[in-house]
């Protein structure tokens, strides 16, 4: 199935997600499951303020697991997570 992670960090906590970014970026790349493609969303500055992630997975709860132990979610950057099974049309 897949899922999207859609998170939107805290007010001003940019320099909390930048602190945070090799750590989550290494997670990403040690899990075993398939990340299809991922990235931060942006303000209207051009400023990273959130996260979108669409994520191959057995289930619900193995996205729960992952959202749960990413290096941003454990330094509290999140004000917000969602995660929504997902279904690609196009592309």
């Amino acid at each position: 199935m897949l899922i999207a992670l859609i998170a939107r960090d805290k007010p001003g906590a940019l320099e909390t997600r930048l602190a945070n970014r090799e750590a989550h970026l290494a997670y990403a790349d040690s899990v075993p499951i398939t990340l299809k493609f991922g990235g931060p969303l942006l303000d209207e500055g051009g400023n990273m303020c959130g996260s979108l992630l669409i994520m191959e997975v057995d289930s619900m709860a193995e996205a729960q697991e992952f959202a749960r132990n990413d290096p941003y979610a454990k330094a509290g950057l999140f004000e917000s997570v969602e995660l929504l099974e997902w279904k690609q049309v196009i592309g």
